[in-house]
């Protein structure tokens, strides 16, 4: 990786702003990537001052890494795709930001997940993270599916399988449902055993709360664990609904990025799995194409 010296700009950050973690980059204007940074979840619908608070904190990662400093923010020419603003009143919210940067062009994670994947070209991606959502983008005709957030939403992803996996667990404590490796595996990672400490625990609990807990549901279900195994085989039926609909535009191409991807992606339906190619970039590159198209637009009309 190189660094900012000797090098006057322009200076793009891509921001991939999801339910747990904030991915940036800053790039120059052939693309090379001169700095990176990672902070926690980037979705206004946990709070405006969590999901700037993250922002920040990354790109300030980013410039330490890049050699240059604090103030530099206000050089950078901003692409962020974040969850959540795919809802009118966040996105109202968002824009209003005062911000230090340049530019700010703002967009939704999925948005931004499906330019990354095809490098601006047509096709489709999912997202299976701590949220759900889907998106096809075939000659101007758009699909967006799911991404309507938790718990009423969000089906298949780590916050749903989380938020499962407690419900059953607590079942099972009560004698009221079947036993299942679950149970050893949550109390031993939280070091709890009693079923009101649990309810406790999860009482105020985010969506981000519940996905970091999900990956144990996979290991049950690796183990033959009957109850995780449904758990899941529900999950990626659906994540493979999403698919289908995408699909039905025939996109060229369909990428499965998010947490949860490599480990859903051997449940899904065969006919979907079949279609599933590596994303060619990750969503911060996506971020970064988007800011300079909106850019180049920006200064045609001028």
């Amino acid at each position: 990786m190189t660094t900012a010296v000797g090098y006057d700009g322009p200076f793009y950050l891509g921001v991939d702003g999801g339910g747990s973690k904030c991915r940036v980059i800053i790039v120059t204007e052939d693309n090379q990537v001169i700095g990176e940074g990672l902070s926690g979840p980037a979705n206004p619908l946990r709070g405006m001052k969590v999901a700037t608070d993250s922002i920040l904190a990354a790109t300030q990662q980013a410039l330490t890494c890049a050699g240059m400093a604090f103030k530099d923010m206000s050089k950078l020419i901003v692409g962020a795709g974040l969850a959540g603003v795919n809802m009118p009143e966040y996105y109202r919210i968002f824009s209003e930001w005062q911000h230090p940067f340049q530019e700010l062009h703002l967009t939704s994670d999925l948005h931004v997940a499906c330019i990354g994947a095809h490098q601006g070209g047509d096709g489709a991606v999912i997202i299976a993270g701590t949220g759900s959502c889907g998106l096809a983008d075939v000659k101007g005709q758009l699909i967006e599916v799911g991404g309507h957030g938790f718990p009423y939403g969000d089906n298949g992803s780590g916050a749903w399988i989380g938020l499962q996996m407690v419900h059953h667990v607590l079942l099972a404590k009560d004698l009221l449902g079947p036993q299942t490796l679950l149970t050893d595996l949550l109390c031993s990672e939280l070091k709890l055993s009693q079923t009101l400490a649990l309810v406790d625990f999860f009482m105020h609990a985010t969506p981000t709360t519940y996905a970091k807990y999900a990956p144990l549901v996979f290991t049950a279900a690796e183990q033959g664990d009957l109850l995780a195994q449904q758990i899941v085989q529900q999950a990626a039926a659906h994540i493979s609904a999403i698919a289908q609909r995408l699909l039905s535009i025939n996109p060229p191409r369909l990428s499965l990025i998010g947490g949860l991807a490599h480990k859903l992606q051997p449940y899904l339906a065969s006919e979907v799995q079949q279609k599933v190619t590596p994303a060619l970039a990750a969503p911060e590159f996506g971020a970064v194409w988007f800011a300079k198209q909106r850019q180049q637009k920006a200064q045609r009309i001028s």
